[in-house]
């Protein structure tokens, strides 16, 4: 059992993590479902919440961590995915891959033989969005039926949010510059789910107010991210700042809306001082959730 995106988990799934996290948060030190397990942590691009939440993971489910970083492997340089791949899996018996490129977590698991979980790649952010839809559920008490707007770079986060959001029969509203639009398999996929389900939408806008307009949850992400190399940083300084989290867009919002960055955050870019500091920022509480629901998705593999 893998988790790359989101797409193969259904409604019931997603329940059962998020109600699994929640128990998790309330109970650090419970369970020892890595008992005499070990998690190979790999990192070819830097991180702080990540790295620092599944390691915590890891050790508080009472398994070990090993981490790698970029420059400490031969990953995808003096030696093929294929290879080292089918290496780790003599040693270790999960692997968690913060990728540059998805293909390598396909790789691992088309080579390896055992679970693999996506703590980031360039197309899908799955662990993240887990964690952002407990931060809602613990301050709406609901998902189903909420408006959820989303501004900026139609990324990673925002694909998986898409499908998380559409899962879960939310609204989901998505408003990025022309050209910066999220992922059209994505975005199809999402439809498929809200048609099956008879319940969600999805609206793909150029138009920020239309996505701010009586929104329950308002969400932005980085403009410009570590992977982004081909961005011309001119451009998006010049068409994206109608996109910003600020206190004009969020007042088109309903008045108890809860704003959402899975941060590290560009302060005065995408979103302002003001309202990531102000009361409806719920970014701290959906930065601590990558615990409890990372925790969560461990059980979830392990017991399939």
């Amino acid at each position: 059992m893998h988790l790359l995106t989101l797409e193969n988990l259904e409604r019931k799934d997603i329940e059962n993590i998020l109600n699994d996290a929640i128990y998790f948060k309330k109970n650090r030190k419970s369970e020892n479902i890595l008992k005499e397990k070990t998690v190979a942590l790999i990192f070819e691009s830097p991180s702080t919440r990540t790295r620092i939440s599944f390691d915590i993971a890891v050790n508080e489910l009472g398994g070990h961590s090993l981490t790698l970083n970029t420059g400490e492997t031969h990953v995808s340089k003096k030696e093929s995915t294929k290879d080292t791949a089918k290496v780790l899996s003599r040693f270790v018996d999960v692997i968690v891959a913060r990728v540059k490129e998805h293909s390598t977590l396909e790789d691992f698991t088309k080579y390896g033989n055992v679970p693999v979980i996506n703590a980031l790649s360039d197309l899908s952010h799955p662990c993240q969005i887990l964690a952002d839809l407990l931060t809602i559920k613990e301050h709406k008490n609901k998902l189903s039926g909420l408006k959820f707007a989303y501004f900026g770079d139609g990324n990673n986060v925002c694909n998986s949010l898409i499908l998380g959001c559409a899962i879960m029969g939310m609204d989901i509203f998505v408003a990025t510059p022309e050209g910066y639009e999220p992922n059209e398999k994505f975005v199809k996929m999402a439809q498929q789910i809200i048609d099956k389900q008879g319940e969600g939408s999805i609206t793909i806008t150029n138009d920020a107010i239309i996505c701010a307009k009586d929104a329950d949850v308002l969400y932005t992400d980085v403009w410009v991210s570590m992977s982004d190399k081909n961005k011309n940083i001119d451009e998006v300084l010049k068409i994206f700042p109608p996109y910003q989290i600020n206190e004009k867009l969020l007042s088109y919002a309903k008045k108890d809306a809860i704003v959402m960055h899975c941060l590290p955050a560009n302060r005065g870019m995408e979103i302002t001082d003001e309202v990531i500091d102000g009361e409806q920022s719920v970014v701290y509480d959906e930065a601590e959730n990558r615990l409890h629901a990372q925790k969560a998705v461990f059980k979830y593999i392990f017991s399939k």
